[in-house]
């Protein structure tokens, strides 16, 4: 990240742009910084300003406590004033939910685009995530990151044996230097239910993609995020899971960015 912005409560947030062209935000989900989505950023720079960023607490970002949803959004606000007024926006799982915040609070956003923004309607895990902020908040609370961590990859479906596997690898000390924003990511969830009163506010052009190979849970939480916004469309590319592969991703966001 070799550029640096100010949010409006003094936080430094790092970028990196790439490309000429209409500007447009990535947005990384939980347990991620700006790396994250750099393969995509490379992808579309050819036809867009691409800014990648380190959310706050993460990476070379910095962090103002207490925390609040609106400070993320702020945060993007900066950036957008950085490349010069007005974006586009695209967020992938939590970091979808921050890009649908940021979409209906009025900032000059042209089109927003969310890959698998988690919302727990379907399935039955409601429940399930109010007892994972419940123990999250303990753990962080006791400074346990080792086990906010767990907490999270457990949240994702990881199996036991493969959390226990993580903790001996050499990543491990990375993930819990950024555990507290484990906290960040669910608050911007919000309990973790599609935000439809949010959504029927959101005015501009909204895309919703799931993979093909996604639970069903998450496709049709993706699907029903599109069909709760005025402008919204939703899309499936088949074969692909949580992971997307860039490849596979990037024609589709140029297209609707491009249109």
């Amino acid at each position: 990240m070799d550029k640096q912005t100010i949010s409006r409560d003094g936080t430094p947030i790092v970028y990196e742009r790439t490309g000429a062209g209409p500007a447009l935000v990535l947005v990384s989900g939980a347990m991620s910084t700006g790396a994250t989505v750099a393969p995509l950023a490379a992808r579309l720079s050819d036809r867009f300003s691409v800014i990648v960023y380190d959310r706050r607490g993460r990476g070379g970002s910095g962090d103002t406590p207490p925390y609040a949803v609106a400070r993320e959004v702020e945060d993007l606000a900066a950036l957008i004033e950085a490349a010069g007024g007005e974006a586009s926006l695209y967020g992938i799982s939590s970091g979808g939910a921050l890009v649908l915040q940021a979409a209906a609070s009025g900032l000059p956003v042209r089109q927003a685009a969310v890959y698998e923004t988690p919302y727990a309607d379907f399935g039955g895990g409601a429940r399930e995530r109010a007892e994972y902020t419940k123990k999250l908040a303990e753990a962080l609370g006791a400074d346990r990151r080792g086990d906010a961590v767990a907490l999270f990859l457990r949240l994702t479906g990881l199996a036991p044996q493969m959390i226990d596997n993580a903790r001996q690898s050499p990543m491990w000390a990375g993930m819990e230097s950024i555990a507290p924003t484990l906290a960040y990511d669910d608050a911007v969830m919000d309990g973790g239910l599609v935000p439809r009163d949010l959504l029927a506010a959101t005015t501009v052009p909204l895309l919703a993609v799931a993979g093909g190979a996604s639970p069903e849970w998450l496709r049709r939480a993706t699907q029903a995020v599109a069909e709760a916004a005025p402008q919204g469309t939703y899309r499936l590319l088949e074969g692909q899971n949580h992971m997307v592969d860039p490849e596979v991703l990037a024609p589709v966001l140029a297209d609707f960015f491009g249109g």
